[in-house]
């Protein structure tokens, strides 16, 4: 990128003198010629003369050389700015995603599992340095992306979420935890963090969530959890109705915050709860910034001098002045 530049803009204040050079000029200007008084003028009658009508042509080149050698010292200056930068602290990140039939409750808008989908998207975009996977999990847990650094990847992937009979309806927050971790026990980040997400309490799957964090934090791994639900009831599908539509009813919203309080303090991280949209947001929002990449940025700046033109201009409007001055305008000063 190229930009043009002053190292000493400080000489523009001296324009300021450029307008009153023109009033003491314009003041003096009947002064600058001698007067010569005759009896009559017939003798001068068809001469024609313009050169009297273009003296004023010498103070403009002046005022042209004047204003050329300020814009000089003004030191005019290309500059090219490149970078180049280099993560030094790498993050590889894993996002654990309940996906049973109760992240259709409609107490977030439209439901729990579009809300995070439109959240997780945003968290993912703000991360670019980093590496990122996908896990999602009910009473069983599969990996739908891996640790890639390919965000158009991950985006798919979670575009992709929705309820359906691939898994086993329940929620096993041990196998998606442990799924999560096996994603992340090789890594070789400086930092390697899981976000859990479910909206209810563990009960499927055969490894306890204590045992999956136990193994979490052998493997130096943090774990931020996320409890996904209004406080008190909320609009939860029970059934399916012939036409193949979910059918919805007021259900008291349990979530085990204490499994989920453990399993962030066991490993480093941190328990959220979010009661709506913009609370899920913001709990993204504060993991996004709790984890950051650090970047090392070296910046190259590339000078080119662009005074010399100005002054050779100065020097030549002057050149041409005072050879006007003492040739053409000779006889009228």
């Amino acid at each position: 990128m190229t930009n043009v530049t002053f190292l000493n803009p400080g000489f523009f204040w001296l324009f300021l003198v450029l307008p009153f050079a023109v009033i003491w000029y314009l003041w003096k200007k009947n002064q600058q010629s001698p007067s010569l008084k005759i009896s009559s003028l017939k003798g001068f009658q068809g001469s024609g003369s313009i050169l009297p009508k273009l003296k004023p042509l010498l103070f403009v080149l002046r005022l042209l050389a004047l204003s050329a050698l300020i814009v000089a010292m003004a030191r005019p200056r290309t500059v090219d700015v490149s970078s180049k930068s280099k993560t030094t602290r790498g993050i590889d990140i894993v996002m654990a995603v309940d996906v049973s039939g109760s992240m259709l409750a409609k107490d977030l808008k439209p439901n729990r599992m579009e809300a995070l989908k439109s959240v997780a998207s945003e968290f993912v975009k703000e991360r670019p340095n980093d590496r990122i996977g996908l896990v999602v999990y009910a009473a069983e847990a599969y990996t739908k992306s891996p640790v890639t650094s390919d965000k158009a990847v991950v985006l798919d992937a979670i575009r992709s979420i929705k309820y359906d009979n691939v898994l086993q309806d329940g929620t096993g927050i041990g196998m998606g935890l442990t799924t999560a971790v096996n994603r992340l026990k090789d890594s070789q980040a400086k930092s390697k963090v899981i976000i859990l997400l479910t909206d209810g309490v563990n009960n499927a799957g055969f490894i306890e969530p204590e045992t999956a964090s136990d193994i979490a934090r052998q493997y130096g791994i943090k774990v931020y959890t996320i409890g996904i639900g209004t406080n008190g009831m909320a609009e939860f599908p029970y059934a399916i109705a012939p036409n193949g539509q979910f059918l919805f009813r007021m259900m008291q919203v349990e979530i085990d915050q204490n499994l989920m309080k453990s399993i962030a303090q066991k490993t480093g991280g941190k328990y959220f709860r979010a009661t709506s949209n913009s609370r899920l947001s913001e709990i993204y929002n504060s993991i996004n910034k709790l984890e950051t990449t650090e970047i090392e940025e070296q910046k190259f700046y590339d000078y080119d001098e662009k005074y010399r033109p100005f002054v050779w201009l100065a020097i030549g409007l002057l050149l041409v002045e005072f050879g006007l001055r003492n040739t053409v305008f000779r006889s009228f000063i």
